[in-house]
Formats: C-alpha cells, sequence, structure tokens
C-alpha cells in the first residue's frame, strides 16, 4: 500500500465493520477509573471474560478508594476467572494505593503519569487517554501492530516501535479509531493464521507482508 491509502484502507474495514461496532472498553464505559481497571483486566483474557468481571468488580468498587478497602483475596474472587486473577488482584490494590498517594484519588490524563503506575505498559496508557479522556492516543496492540505491518504502512518488531512510528505519519484523524476498527478486523477478518484474504475488503492494496497460507 501506500501510504496515502491508509484513509481509504481505514474506511473500507470502517464499512465491513458496520456502523454499530464497538471496541470493549467502549461498550464498558468513559470514566477514566473505569477504562483503567477494565483494561489492566483484559490482559490475556478474552473480552466476553473481562465485561462481566469488570462490572463485578467496579459495582464493588467505583473508585481507587473503595477497591483498597477491599481485601485482594475478594477481588480475586470477584474477577475471576480472568488470566492471572490473583496477580491482578494485587496490581489493583497497587495501582489504587498509588492513585490515592499521588493524584488525590484520580486517574491522571497525562502520558508518563499513567505509565508510572503498576503493571501500565503504552497500551493501557494511551487507551485510557484515549477512551477515558478523549485525549490523542494510539493504542497499538497485537491486532494493530499486526495488521499495519501486514498492510505495509509500517515495518517494525513491537507494538512500542509501532506506535511511535503510527504517531509520526498517521493523520491525527485516525488516532481514535485506530485501535478499536483493527482489533474487530482483526479478530473478524485479518487473523493471525490464516486471515480471509479472499474476502477482505482492503485486499487490492494490502501487501500481505509475511502472509503465507490464507483463506
Amino acid at each position: 500500500m501506500q501510504d496515502r491509502d491508509i484513509g481509504w484502507m481505514l474506511g473500507r474495514v470502517r464499512r465491513c465493520l458496520g456502523a454499530g461496532a464497538r471496541g470493549m472498553v467502549e461498550r464498558v464505559s468513559r470514566n477514566p477509573w473505569e477504562v483503567l481497571v477494565t483494561t489492566l483486566l483484559s490482559l490475556r483474557t478474552k473480552d466476553e471474560t473481562t465485561e462481566p468481571a469488570a462490572a463485578r468488580l467496579l459495582a464493588e468498587a467505583p473508585d481507587p478508594a473503595a477497591l483498597l478497602r477491599l481485601p485482594a483475596a475478594r477481588i480475586a474472587r470477584l474477577i475471576y476467572p480472568v488470566g492471572f486473577y490473583r496477580r491482578k488482584a494485587g496490581q489493583l490494590r497497587e495501582v489504587s494505593r498509588r492513585l490515592l498517594e499521588r493524584h488525590d484519588g484520580r486517574v491522571p490524563g497525562d502520558l508518563e503519569a499513567l505509565l508510572a503506575l503498576p503493571g501500565v505498559g503504552r497500551k493501557t496508557a494511551n487507551l485510557v487517554l484515549s477512551a477515558g479522556f478523549g485525549l490523542p492516543g494510539i493504542c497499538v496492540d497485537t491486532h494493530v501492530h499486526r495488521i499495519t505491518n501486514r498492510w505495509g504502512y509500517v515495518s517494525t518488531r513491537h507494538p512500542d516501535e509501532t506506535e511511535l512510528v503510527l504517531r509520526g505519519k498517521l493523520p491525527a484523524r485516525h488516532w481514535a479509531t485506530i485501535n478499536r476498527l483493527l482489533v474487530l478486523f482483526g479478530k473478524s477478518v485479518c487473523q493471525p493464521v490464516s486471515p480471509r484474504c479472499s474476502t477482505c475488503p482492503v485486499a487490492s492494496r494490502c501487501d500481505r507482508v509475511g502472509v503465507g497460507r490464507h483463506r
């Protein structure tokens, strides 16, 4: 693909998915605390497991102070069966403690401050900024990393590197939506193994970098 094709590619993906397609975090909340908790729970966990777990926890812990009052064992029971639920229970308590000690119990709307929280990486921080605060942020997960490389729009080895390259070349109007679009597209069409190239709406301009077997 040519760099100028990115708007066309994302537009085709959007039409393929339908106007009502929304990512998990958008379905759950636009509150920064709820976005942060949901995103931390989602790591290595499927959406259908994360959403009810987040709802159970947030019903008892609507803010960092309330969460810190819960014993780690209670948090673990509420979020089970998300991946690494015991570890995440302890992590959420540490995040809550840090927010209370350094940010008056509020989730900061600053990238560096978010990255300083225990267990928060660039993907989570950018998602909190974009979904929780409506601020510019490019959330790059494995789907965004894989698909933008497969298209030939970037040539990178790691999602963090992909984010930095996208910040330099992706038009700002696409920053807030690229993650939602490519996560859903990556699950339904442009899958990691044997992507559905025969029915892909952007196949005519995709470089298919690294694609072997496909359908």
